[in-house]
């Protein structure tokens, strides 16, 4: 039968996070949770987001939010939130708890609206229950690495870290301006400006901290937003990690 929303949630008892500031840094050896960035509209995909969360978009026949969770069992995280908004019953139908992929999945729900690339981090604190959390968009297909990012963000101390690759096309996708010791500097729009930049590529480790000390319930962005605040704020805090990764954008007709 099809799982309902209901069906598919599992309350799991964990302990609470060791309480920490944006910018200390965890042990590398404990356990790394996913939060799965689910909870968009989809406009772009649209009209195929009229009967379906983009994320149970199939890709080749598998939904995208299985081959998400797939690549990161793969990668030894098995504990995934999702957060929930635009047609939830559509996504929990084909993801479920996710044990048939060898994962422990549970939901983060955004309501009334939908809370935003910082608000829905937010949201899903006291779900996701690990500082820091890896943060995955549920638009995108990549290999990156993850131990390498992992130990990137642990080595130098970041309270975020970013994977990137060089932003090969500049006209069409925004960017990320590095110093060569990985300090993230700045964000640039789209076109010339753009120009030498890298692309974050969807897939990031952040301290809990950083999202804190947002309103719980309020909508909020990083990059435009909270990351912006933090760079301003506390230089060297928010570092990319340049990789060799392979990335596929579901987010738009043209794409898929």
């Amino acid at each position: 039968r099809q799982m309902c929303i209901r069906d598919s949630y599992r309350p799991v008892r964990r302990p609470a996070p060791r309480p920490r500031t944006c910018c200390s840094r965890a042990d590398v050896t404990a356990p790394l949770s996913a939060l799965v960035l689910t909870a968009g509209l989809g406009t772009r995909l649209d009209p195929l987001t009229q009967v379906r969360a983009k994320p149970a978009v199939p890709v080749a026949g598998e939904p995208l939010i299985r081959r998400i969770v797939t690549w990161l069992v793969a990668n030894g995280i098995t504990d995934v939130t999702c957060n929930l908004h635009h047609l939830p019953h559509t996504l929990t139908a084909v993801l479920g708890d996710g044990r048939d992929l060898g994962a422990s999945v549970r939901y983060s729900w955004e309501q009334p609206h939908v809370l935003g690339s910082a608000g829905g981090p937010r949201q899903a604190l006291g779900i996701v229950g690990t500082d820091p959390l890896l943060i995955v968009n549920g638009d995108t297909l990549t290999d990156v690495p993850l131990d390498r990012l992992r130990a990137a963000h642990e080595e130098r101390g970041a309270s975020v870290t970013l994977a990137l690759t060089p932003n090969h096309a500049p006209d069409r996708y925004g960017g990320v301006r590095l110093h060569s010791d990985g300090r993230v500097s700045g964000f640039v729009r789209r076109g010339a400006s753009a120009e030498g930049s890298f692309h974050f590529v969807g897939v990031q480790i952040a301290a809990a901290g950083v999202f804190a000390d947002i309103p719980q319930g309020h909508a909020a962005s990083t990059i435009g937003g909270v990351y912006d605040a933090l760079i301003a704020s506390r230089p060297g805090a928010v570092r990319g990690l340049v990789v060799d990764a392979a990335f596929h954008d579901i987010g738009s007709v043209t794409d898929y």
